[in-house]
């Protein structure tokens, strides 16, 4: 009787989920209805771009007949000499490998309408399609992270910095007049800082300071810290840290130290201002202030005391305590002379 029982179990489960089995609905077949099943399309992909037929080009001796004054200035710069010997199919192009093809332009008698690309303010490409022409080869080295870098995502062109062929005229001041290039053509539209300068406008008020970064001697530009292009490093920096920014030039302030002081390995932004500041040393607040966000009343008493007083002789605390970026003096944990 038990063997019995065992064989009924199953059999009976089986009877029961057949009904259900036979009820499920069947795949729909390509074959049923006679036609090919189709994908739906989604709606954030963007549908390719036609890829222009090479009867389209017309070739740089076409667009020299009318822009010959353009062409005399490109040819002395960067890409027009990279260009007069291609390296690939797209330098081979000459202006169409940037502007597209020339045809329909030719075709319309030079109307601006027709041209696929064109550069500037008075353009109707978007921002988009400007840059994608130049990121075409300029992908690599300093432009890695243009995309999503700040710019990127502020909507910046190219050309808001760069330009081409564009006559650049400086006036021959005292300045400028042993530092201006042997030719008309540069590769941004101002030079540094003054570029940069046109938008972060808090950045001129600070380099007008009188401690400030030699920006207006010219020792320094903005390129000297910052990669404009992005970077994988917090506010686009060249380097990983602030400190090994600042440690590229102050290489006497690296160390490593006997008796290191926390806030300087930890960051050169607790005590400095890198643009400007009105005290000395680019200190974000004058001695003894600057000492006292730290120090509190442990040792020396951290109440407001008169200029006169002293701690607040000629330099500070920092008249006692010259060597506060580090010590390698056996007894230098205090960073004493």
């Amino acid at each position: 009787m038990q063997h019995v029982k065992k064989w009924k179990l199953p059999w009976l489960a089986v009877v029961l989920l057949l009904p259900l089995l036979l009820a499920a609905p069947l795949p729909a077949q390509s074959g049923a209805t006679g036609q090919d099943p189709k994908p739906e399309k989604s709606a954030a992909t963007p549908s390719a771009p036609k890829s222009a037929d090479a009867s389209d080009y017309v070739g740089n001796e076409t667009c020299i007949t009318c822009h010959d004054d353009q062409q005399r200035r490109f040819k002395n710069t960067v890409m027009g000499k990279i260009m007069a010997h291609p390296r690939t199919p797209l330098e081979s192009q000459g202006c169409e490998s940037c502007h597209g093809p020339g045809k329909a332009h030719v075709e319309a008698g030079g109307s601006k309408e027709t041209i696929p690309i064109r550069f500037g303010k008075d353009s109707k490409n978007s921002i988009d399609e400007q840059n994608s022409v130049c990121l075409a080869c300029h992908s690599k080295g300093n432009q890695l992270f243009w995309k999503g870098s700040p710019h990127d995502s502020r909507q910046m062109a190219c050309v808001d910095c760069h330009q081409v062929k564009q006559e650049v005229h400086r006036t021959l001041s005292s300045e400028t007049r042993y530092e201006a290039p042997l030719t008309e053509n540069t590769g941004v539209k101002k030079p540094q800082p003054e570029l940069c300068l046109t938008c972060h406008q808090m950045r001129r008020a600070q380099l007008q300071r009188s401690s400030h970064m030699p920006f207006r001697e010219g020792k320094v530009t903005c390129t000297s810290c910052h990669n404009p292009h992005g970077s994988a490093n917090p506010k686009q920096l060249l380097q990983s840290t602030s400190n090994d920014n600042c440690l590229s030039c102050h290489a006497e302030r690296r160390g490593p130290f006997l008796w290191e002081h926390p806030p300087v390995m930890e960051n050169c932004m607790n005590c400095h201002e890198a643009h400007g500041s009105s005290n000395a040393q680019l200190l974000r607040v004058r001695q003894p202030r600057v000492c006292d966000s730290c120090h509190v009343a442990s040792r020396h008493p951290s109440t407001p005391q008169p200029l006169n007083s002293i701690r607040n002789f000629n330099r500070g605390c920092t008249n006692c305590h010259v060597t506060i970026h580090g010590s390698n003096h056996p007894s230098g944990n205090f960073f004493l002379r």
